[in-house]
């Protein structure tokens, strides 16, 4: 360590998202992009649930009905993530729209970066979820998927599935979401810095580096 170089500043770092959010996967990817640029600032990212689909339940739906739902119809759908996808390679993010055959709900997957938390791993949780569900069409509410992706971050598969099979997490998941609508956060991502100053939307870097800048100067 140099002991002559200056401390770095910190900074508190909400991200409120929902991981079947695409928008989120490509924002979530900027946020990183924008710290690894900014090597004078010391962040600790907290990553906050926001339930973009609280009515699926268990199993999912198909996603044909849900875009039709959603979107009326997979035309549209196939436009917008078109869209996503073009943005994403300009980020070297790879988004198999097509991979996808249902969509999950995002509880369980939620309550995994929790989990993850605890062992320091939420940040590689999230980055393992995104990946699995929208590169690889991964079911992130299966259990049995997640049990995968925690063993890959080196945390107990076991324990997962049993942790998974009770609602250990759930009450603190629902709590965060609830406590986000009630911030007047309806829309995602959205990125809270010291609890003072956000930005919703997958934002360009340097916008989000403008954000810290004024979080550093005004607190």
């Amino acid at each position: 360590m140099n002991v002559l170089a200056p401390p770095r500043a910190r900074l508190q770092i909400e991200v409120v998202f929902d991981l079947v959010c695409p928008w989120c996967h490509l924002g979530a990817h900027r946020l990183r992009r924008t710290l690894r640029a900014r090597p004078d600032l010391a962040a600790e990212i907290a990553w906050r649930p926001f339930l973009l689909n609280p009515d699926i339940g268990p199993g999912g739906v198909p996603r044909q009905d849900y875009m039709m739902r959603k979107f009326g119809g997979e035309d549209r759908a196939r436009r917008l993530h078109a869209t996503i996808a073009e943005l994403g390679r300009a980020e070297g993010l790879r988004f198999a729209f097509d991979r996808i055959r249902r969509i999950p709900p995002s509880l369980d997957a939620h309550r995994l970066v929790r989990m993850a938390d605890r062992q320091g791993l939420a940040d590689a949780a999230v980055e393992a979820l995104f990946e699995a569900y929208f590169a690889e069409g991964d079911d992130i509410g299966d259990h049995g998927v997640l049990a995968g992706i925690a063993a890959a971050l080196g945390m107990d598969p076991v324990e997962t599935r049993r942790a998974l099979a009770g609602v250990q997490e759930a009450e603190a998941v629902h709590a965060d979401n609830l406590r986000a609508h009630r911030l007047g956060i309806n829309g995602v991502p959205c990125f809270v810095v010291q609890s003072r100053h956000a930005i919703a939307g997958a934002q360009e870097p340097e916008v989000l580096e403008r954000l810290l800048d004024v979080a550093l100067v005004e607190g």
